[in-house]
């Protein structure tokens, strides 16, 4: 006897942005779940070679099982009458399916069980085995290789009877104990032989078992979890192909769109907003939605802005031009006079325009900038129209009173100080122009359920409530017959209302309390807490 020794990657969505997210991060949403979950059955696939520790204490019993059997037929055998021995051997074997040799001294062969009676067991032939018994050999013969197994001998049947064929003999006779030997049979099934000393006359004893069920059992073992692994492979794949649905086409969804938004092709494009999903994927979807839409209307409004800068520029331009070309043309030094006091006002009118609309154009920014801490708007209100009493320099001091009326509750609110006095002084400045000489403004502030409202009030025609949300826009001035052309700009309630919704407020216009004439310009804000004082 001699030893016998990539999961396809799944195309990009075909937008520019998509495939240069591509080449930065290299691998796709997809084929990283694929890859999580491959990793967790790979751990599972693993378990295989755990087996391989599972045979070998099955191994180790029959170790110990073949150590018992020979021992025992060994003192069985001893203690037969001489003429029962061969019976003895023969009866053994056939129960025990083990095949028992039993040698003299000088290593000559007394008996053989298979001779004395029918063998009861027989080697398979790998050659007229199924198909998937030769896969199982293979894939036994891996998982040795894997695990580093040592090479086992193979088993073939002596060609002569003697005990020299069998060195786990001597080694038994020299130890005098018992020696137990693997070796494989020819359908690489452990062949477990024990040999074992026969009372004093140096007689051996050598049984010998084809262990067929070890290699079954694992087989079956290795079997079933082959089935479990095959199994949670296909789910796994099924979860994650689903999973990857669940994520990744409402991402390449919104990153069409953004695309498609970023290029401004179509300007109508829709922006899915996903209201049947309540995870974070539908609130994403919804919040990019609305970002979107917001940033298409701060678009539509900057673009309407620059169109109402172009139109509001060109009149006085217009005007100057005029006044200009005909100076040149007219000698009578009065009507000079008079071009030249026609394009001076036109200068201030555009210098103003210009001062406004920058104010206008930064205010967003101002207010995306500003911190909000908690403030009295009643005190706020007192200092502004105490500053503009004090005020010198103020044309309507002498045609207009200005009173500041405390109402009941606290008047604390959450905002920017100078955003607020920014827009008391365009709403007194609105008042102050509508007002009759010796008229009064009044300016009153209260709180009710949760708001701080402050209310300008003004003595002059009131504004009709088709009107009351023109007023609010941009360079719309419907100004008194005895105010001087293009002394206002329209855009000082604009400017008012940004300020008031950026600070979670409303302005609107209102009729007088009593039904007395004039018109009331009412501020509203959401009171702050005391603790945020």
């Amino acid at each position: 006897m001699a030893p016998d020794t990539a999961s396809p990657i799944p195309d990009p969505v075909r937008t520019p942005l998509r495939r240069r997210s591509w080449r930065v991060r290299g691998v796709s949403l997809t084929a990283r779940i694929l890859a999580v979950n491959g990793i967790a059955l790979a751990l599972l696939a693993g378990s295989f070679f755990y087996l391989d520790s599972y045979r070998k204490q099955v191994l180790a019993e029959r170790f110990k099982l073949a150590r018992a059997e020979a021992e025992i037929a060994a003192i069985a055998l001893t203690e037969a009458m001489p003429a029962k021995r061969r019976e003895v051997l023969a009866n053994i074997g056939t129960r025990q399916k083990l095949r028992l040799t039993l040698y003299d001294a000088k290593g000559g062969l007394i008996a053989d069980s298979f001779r004395l009676a029918p063998p009861p067991f027989a080697f398979a032939d790998p050659g007229k085995e199924a198909w998937y018994q030769t896969a199982a050999r293979l894939l036994d013969r891996g998982v040795d290789v894997v695990v580093g197994a040592p090479a086992i001998e193979r088993y073939r049947e002596p060609p002569e009877t003697g005990a020299a064929n069998w060195p786990e003999i001597a080694r038994a006779r020299d130890a005098h104990a018992t020696e137990v030997y693997l070796r494989y049979a020819p359908d690489r099934t452990p062949v477990i032989t024990a040999a074992t000393p026969v009372g004093s006359r140096g007689e051996m004893l050598l049984a010998l078992r084809n262990a067929r069920d070890v290699t079954q059992s694992v087989r079956d073992a290795r079997q079933s979890l082959g089935i479990i692994i095959g199994v949670a492979f296909m789910l796994s794949i099924q979860l994650s192909l689903f999973l990857a649905r669940t994520i990744v086409q409402p991402l390449r969804a919104l990153v069409r769109a953004a695309v498609r938004v970023r290029l401004g092709r179509d300007r109508a494009v829709v922006v899915p907003r996903l209201p049947e999903r309540g995870d974070e994927i539908g609130l994403l979807a919804r919040a990019f939605s609305d970002m979107t839409t917001a940033l298409r209307q701060r678009i539509d409004a900057v673009e309407s802005f620059a169109a109402d800068v172009a139109h509001e520029l060109k009149n006085p331009l217009a005007s100057l031009s005029s006044a200009l070309e005909t100076m040149e043309k007219v000698e009578d030094p009065a009507l000079r006079q008079q071009l030249a006091a026609i394009a001076a006002h036109d200068v201030q009118r555009i210098d103003r325009l210009i001062t406004e609309i920058a104010d206008a154009s930064r205010i967003d920014a101002q207010l995306s900038r500003a911190t909000f801490a908690p403030l009295d708007l009643a005190q706020l209100a007192g200092d502004v129209v105490g500053a503009r009493g004090a005020r010198p320099d103020r044309p309507d001091r002498e045609t207009c009173r200005i009173r500041m009326v405390r109402g009941g509750g606290a008047a604390l609110v959450r905002g920017d100080a100078l955003q607020l006095e920014r827009v008391l002084e365009n709403l007194l400045d609105n008042a102050v122009s509508f007002s009759p000489p010796g008229g009064t403004v009044e300016v009153v502030v209260w709180s009710s359920e949760g708001r701080v409202l402050l209310a300008v009030t003004d003595d002059g025609p009131g504004v009709p409530p088709a009107e009351r949300e023109k007023v609010f826009e941009r360079f719309h001035s419907v100004r008194p017959a005895s105010e001087a052309f293009g002394a206002h700009s329209g855009l000082g309630l604009a400017i008012a209302r940004t300020i008031a919704e950026a600070h979670e407020g409303s302005l609107t216009i209102t009729d007088r309390p009593g039904g007395e004439p004039g018109a009331q310009l009412v501020l509203e804000l959401p009171m702050a807490g005391e603790d945020e004082e």
